[in-house]
């Protein structure tokens, strides 16, 4: 049987995750996103790589293991400042990723392993970024959580609750996502019995592309666009009436509510008023909803966790072509996942393919 693309094929069994789309729910080793959206990102590492919640005595060790994975290499330093500067961090990311591949990550793939990518890549992406830009390159602080260490290594500064609150809540509903193209990617090239480095980099490689992990530029050009809440209802009015897609509403596998955007939005409700980006954010989510529904009656058009993932962009000031490695920084944690899972029952990928061409007579 053909399927373009491989769409409707199961190419996999999984206790991971999976997405009920028609519903809106997504679940994480059985528990409903909306239920665990509370955990540290460090709960929801522990939660995929071992298959049960931590309990505060787990919590607290695996913190203390990624604190202590976090610091770059020498050699690693070495080949961010050898990389062209027109090199895009995610190109960056892949390459230095790529370097850790010695015989200690050899298979079988380890949840120690897992960890250490896991902790080493907001580090990578802190220092190239601010090495392009010519800023202070800051080393990471091990009294800080997993999140609030990556916004300080970003810009030198605490964060604030609110925006350190909104990013943690984001990278931890974006750990896991299913049988996607990144995490399929990872698991085929683990599959040959290749280590955890080359089934990252691969995934890496896949995330890159525009099509599966491209930055939400146009959600944070109608965030500008609006500026000021009273101008929400004529720029989304106008948008509606020509015709134009409303970024960030709307999305492929879940044909009722994003549940990562309710749960999302739940977050910026507890910590509003603490930061001006993040109140915009939800000022428009909720005209545009109301002008949706008065506009396009009929159409189930809600936003999607992309919406959200630009206002805390926004919020925090990074230009948007850092999206997508901070997706990545979060998006780790369930790659190793379904490479850890592929090596405990392995059997190579090897689908066919439908040859179309030529037959010599």
């Amino acid at each position: 049987m053909f399927s373009e693309g491989l769409k409707g094929i199961v190419a996999a069994q999984t206790s991971i995750s999976h997405i009920y789309g028609k519903e809106g729910i997504l679940i994480y080793r059985g528990y409903e996103i909306g239920e665990i959206s509370h955990l540290s990102f460090e709960e929801g590492a522990f939660l995929l790589w071992y298959g049960y919640l931590p309990t505060e005595e787990d919590a607290e060790e695996i913190k203390n293991r990624l604190n202590t994975n976090r610091e770059l290499t020498p050699g690693m330093k070495d080949i961010l400042h050898s990389l062209p500067e027109e090199m895009d961090i995610m190109s960056a990311l892949r390459t230095v990723i790529s370097s850790l591949g010695v015989p200690e990550y050899n298979w079988k793939p380890t949840v120690e392993q897992s960890l250490r990518l896991t902790a080493v890549i907001p580090t990578i992406i802190a220092y190239r970024f601010n090495l392009v830009m010519d800023r202070p390159l800051f080393e990471p602080d091990t009294e800080l959580s997993h999140v609030e260490n990556y916004l300080y290594m970003l810009t030198g500064k605490s964060p604030s609750k609110a925006v350190a609150d909104a990013l943690e809540t984001y990278m931890v509903l974006t750990l896991e996502h299913g049988m996607n193209a990144s995490a399929f990617s990872a698991r085929v090239t683990a599959s040959t019995e290749s280590d955890l480095v080359s089934a990252i980099t691969s995934a890496i490689g896949t995330m890159k592309g525009p099509l599966h992990g491209g930055a939400p530029s146009g959600v944070i050009d109608l965030l500008n666009e609006i500026g000021v809440a009273e101008k929400a209802e004529n720029v989304i009015r106008g948008k509606v009436l020509k015709g134009e897609k409303l970024m960030g509403f709307g999305h492929r596998v879940y044909k009722t509510h994003d549940p990562r955007a309710i749960a999302l939005r739940k977050k910026l409700l507890e910590n509003q008023g603490g930061d001006p980006s993040l109140d915009l954010a939800l000022f428009v989510e909720k005209k545009a909803i109301e002008l949706l529904a008065e506009m396009k009656p009929g159409r189930s058009l809600y936003t999607n966790v992309e919406f959200y993932a630009a206002a805390i962009m926004k919020s925090i000031n990074l230009p948007s072509d850092l999206f997508t490695p901070t997706f990545t920084a979060s998006r780790i944690v369930g790659w190793t996942a379904h490479v850890l899972e592929q090596a405990e029952n392995n059997t190579i990928f090897r689908p066919q393919s439908e040859y179309i061409g030529k037959r010599k007579a």
